[in-house]
């Protein structure tokens, strides 16, 4: 896989990726100046993420059929547009309104984008290039975690959102004027249905809802959680909680190269059982010490699967890979859907996060059960 073609991926990951979190560092201030409870903050990503699951499926089929680089590009504007909108929010459901705007055309570019590079790569170089690939998504949505709470100091939280929206926008003129394009003749592709059938695809589906799906819940949360803990200053709880995200740079093409190497069933439990055990130690919060272990931890088990999930997805259905991509996405989304805002309202309930890392630490291990499931292929 040539680097132009890998870094226009890489380019488009990062951008749509930056809006999955970039909202968490201004809970703060949005609940100042617009009065609303944790409960409801957890909503601002539930809409991203409904909008973004719901165009899972569509947007990988569309870049099934239409070509990959056409969907990538028209959702990179949309999401730059959204962004602009949303600076201008004077109202909570405003806010509400435009996170869910960016979530569909951050689940087209997501699903056309892994399609992209199905395309564009060869079998050898296939999962290394979607475990990078995979690596700057996480780069995006966890470097705004550090990046949001400086431009929250200098510009304010509107500013904020205009550069969001900058970063879409530069994405987007790369891919008109510089990212590697091959005519792409309409054709049919698969049905739902036909794509639904694949039971692998539903157990692929909730080991993303123990990884992907795991690390945004706790990537929406953890800064409250490192400042609730232990009164951590934002940017220092910021930087720390970043971590989570940050180390799938790695921890996504290592997955990609152990893909290679391991079998899948041995690799995707492996990767369970650290989330587990980090979960624990999060909820336990015995200390900072042990809770940066357990954040070191989480970002390296939600990394490893990335691969080897959406590599086995594209391989089941081979003239449908966008559509199984997105069906897999959609369901390890369902996490988010619904993790994000119970961690708040149990936190709002109880007053502390204790209750809800163990309940996490629970799903990971049922998912490393299931893990057992998924067949074996050569």
């Amino acid at each position: 896989m040539d680097r132009r073609t890998l870094f226009s991926a890489c380019a488009a990951g990062f951008a749509f990726s930056a809006n999955y979190t970039n909202h968490a560092p201004l809970v703060p201030v949005l609940r100042a100046e617009f009065g609303f409870d944790q409960a409801r903050a957890g909503l601002l990503t539930t809409a991203i993420f409904l909008t973004h699951a719901i165009m899972q499926v569509p947007g990988g089929r569309l870049g099934d059929r239409f070509g990959a680089g056409r969907v990538v590009a028209v959702s990179l504007a949309w999401i730059a547009a959204a962004n602009f909108a949303m600076a201008f929010a004077g109202a909570y459901w405003q806010l509400l309104f435009w996170k869910a705007l960016v979530g569909i055309g951050s689940g087209a570019c997501f699903a056309a984008a892994a399609r992209y590079i199905v395309v564009r790569s060869s079998d050898r170089d296939r999962p290394i290039a979607q475990g990078i690939f995979g690596g700057f998504i996480v780069l995006g949505s966890g470097f705004v975690l550090f990046a949001v709470p400086q431009l929250l100091d200098a510009f304010g939280w509107r500013g904020a959102c205009v550069a969001c929206a900058l970063v879409a926008a530069a994405a987007w003129l790369w891919w008109l004027t510089g990212a590697p394009h091959q005519k792409h003749v309409v054709r049919a592709a698969p049905g739902l249905l036909a794509v639904a059938e694949h039971g692998e695809l539903w157990l692929l589906g909730v080991i993303q809802m123990a990884s992907f799906g795991l690390m945004i819940v706790v990537g929406a949360w953890i800064t409250v959680l490192l400042r609730s803990n232990f009164h951590l200053p934002l940017k220092s709880a910021g930087l720390m909680g970043s971590l989570v995200l940050l180390l799938g740079i790695a921890s996504r093409p290592l997955g990609g190269w152990l893909a290679q190497r391991l079998r899948m069933r041995a690799l995707l439990q492996i990767a369970m059982l650290l989330n587990a055990l980090a979960c624990s130690a999060l909820a336990y919060a015995g200390s900072i010490g042990v809770t940066w272990a357990a954040i070191v931890v989480l970002g390296t088990g939600c990394g490893l699967p990335y691969a080897a999930i959406f590599n086995r997805a594209a391989a089941l259905v081979p003239a449908g890979a966008g559509a199984a991509i997105g069906l897999v996405n959609m369901v390890g989304i369902v996490m988010i859907l619904v993790g994000t805002p119970a961690v708040g309202a149990l936190a709002d309930w109880t007053g502390r996060f204790q209750i809800s890392f163990w309940t996490l630490a629970a799903f990971s291990l049922v998912a490393a059960g299931l893990a057992c499931a998924i067949p074996e292929r050569a």
